[in-house]
């Protein structure tokens, strides 16, 4: 088996490598996709083009989630509305899986067999520790902070046979595994703790005066319980994302994505988006990645199994060790009791408790864009695609037509998001590869409810280590493929600066 999957999986990066996405990348099977007509793909062409003029807003622009689009509402719970187009028995699937995304996990052996299995390490005890209110994490302030709701990625340069193995992505370090856990269960020790040092990096100057000094993270992995890090082992922090639209980008045409990407920067414009065409193990083909900060996810329910997994320790039927990122040479970690149980499938999470947070993490409403019609953020939408913002933050796409999602099922939505890899410079990079992902790369992230983040958050950190505390700080950041547009967002008068910035507000 392992000599097919290398011959496979061969073909796939090579597929990659030469920036040809093929029907190879394109595998949907998680859907049940009824195909456009011709008169369907020509509206959807149309009402996708750029627009031409920015006196008066697009039509449906408000309405960002399509039919589901929620109300904004003004408090901290304005990302955890289902969404409105859900039907009753919906709505209910949606509630059981809320309270499985906020249940604390206990450890193993409990009195409920519904609720143990945690850890043995673990950072986190529930989702909603890390989502809260399924809005962004955020950094730790100080050394003495502790990671939060901020986990750090580990991984090492593999061999080619290995990493073939593993289906492209990089190596785990043989001791700490592919994620630290700064937590565990009483008997095991805990791998250690994540410090961060904030220093002051470039200083900037804006037009009219303003000062912007972009602070630069130091991390630092401390109280090593099992010894060092191997040599090349690499770590990437990564705060947790927000959890609205998903069902959305889920429900996106792979085809549609692939088509904006660039590899070789054949237009010349400087920016060349790779779609990043990855191996599922759910569903055993190659599949375009659409979730994670590197895009090394395809669907939700892996994405859902993945972090139960590695960031509680809670085994499901697609990551069955309930021993989670424990290596071997963590052997009382190995050895703890587990929560597998053959009421539920043999594993902590069942099938169907998987499936209903799946459902409920597909299902959160976006909500209603705010002030569309006001003239300084429709000029800060102009300044926007002015300074080629939109290049990499597509505004719209136009779901598939799905049989089995009419939630989801051909709706004009606006993600402000290519999905696709883009190196984004020396500064913002790490030297952790993901899958054919390098150190530099990172998906474009949706813009879709980032004027909320304060509210729900309760704080104003942005990009993917939280090291931006405003916006302007976020665009001052982008380096590489977004240089022209941080450029252009730095030469902005005081006036055109804040207009953009009430646009992104608006969203």
């Amino acid at each position: 088996m392992i000599g097919s999957l290398c011959a496979i999986v061969l073909t796939l990066a090579l597929v990659a490598i030469g920036g040809v996405a093929t029907a190879q990348g394109t595998g949907e099977p998680h859907l049940t996709i009824l195909p456009r007509t011709p008169v369907e793909a020509a509206r959807v062409a149309k009402i996708r083009a750029a627009p031409t003029t920015f006196e008066t807003p697009e039509r449906f622009e408000a309405n960002q989630g399509g039919a589901g689009t929620v109300r904004r509402r003004n408090d901290a719970e304005a990302f955890s509305l289902p969404q409105q187009n859900l039907d009753f028995r919906q709505q209910g699937d949606f509630a059981v899986g809320n309270g499985l995304f906020d249940r604390p996990w206990v450890t193993a052996p409990a009195s409920t067999i519904a609720s143990d299995g945690l850890g043995p390490m673990f950072n986190a005890r529930s989702c909603q520790d890390c989502h809260v209110k399924d809005g962004r994490g955020h950094a730790p302030l100080d050394a003495d902070n502790g990671a939060l709701s901020l986990v750090v990625r580990l991984g090492r340069p593999v061999v080619p046979d290995e990493e073939l193995a593993r289906y492209l992505r990089s190596g785990p370090d043989p001791v700490y595994g592919h994620q630290f856990s700064d937590a565990s269960i009483a008997g095991v020790a805990a791998e250690g703790r994540v410090a961060v040092d904030w220093q002051d990096g470039e200083k900037i100057t804006l037009p009219g005066g303003e000062g912007v000094t972009l602070r630069r993270p130091e991390w630092t992995l401390t109280d090593l319980a099992y010894g060092d890090l191997a040599h090349g082992t690499a770590i990437s922090p990564r705060v947790a994302p927000q959890m609205i639209g998903l069902g959305l980008i889920e429900a996106i045409p792979a085809a549609d994505i692939i088509a904006g990407a660039d590899p070789d920067d054949a237009d010349g414009d400087g920016i060349s988006g790779r779609a990043h065409i990855i191996w599922s193990p759910e569903h055993d083909i190659a599949m375009l990645g659409r979730f994670g900060v590197r895009a090394t996810t395809p669907t939700l329910r892996q994405q859902a199994a993945d972090a139960f997994n590695t960031d509680i320790g809670i085994s499901s039927p697609l990551r069955p060790d309930a021993a989670g990122d424990c290596t071997d040479p963590q052997t009382i970690c190995r050895t703890a009791f587990d929560g597998n149980d053959v009421q539920q499938g043999g594993t902590e999470v069942s099938g169907e408790m998987l499936d209903l947070v799946t459902f409920y993490s597909r299902n959160l409403g976006v909500p209603r864009r705010a002030t569309v019609n006001d003239p300084s953020v429709l000029r800060g939408k102009a300044l926007f695609h002015a300074a080629r913002c939109s290049a990499c933050h597509t505004p719209k796409f136009v779901t598939h037509r799905l049989a089995d999602r009419p939630e989801h099922s051909f709706q004009l939505i606006w993600p402000y998001s290519d999905l696709l890899l883009h190196d984004m410079g020396a500064g913002l990079a790490d030297d952790l590869r993901a899958g054919q992902a390098t150190g530099a790369e990172w998906r474009t992230p949706p813009l879709w409810g980032i004027g909320l983040t304060q509210q729900v958050s309760g704080h104003r950190q942005f990009l993917h280590d939280g090291r931006a505390r405003s916006l302007t700080e976020a665009i001052l950041w982008h380096g590489g493929e977004g240089q022209a547009s941080r450029d252009a967002f730095a030469s902005f008068p005081p006036a055109d600066r804040a207009a953009l910035i009430a646009f992104l507000e608006s969203l």
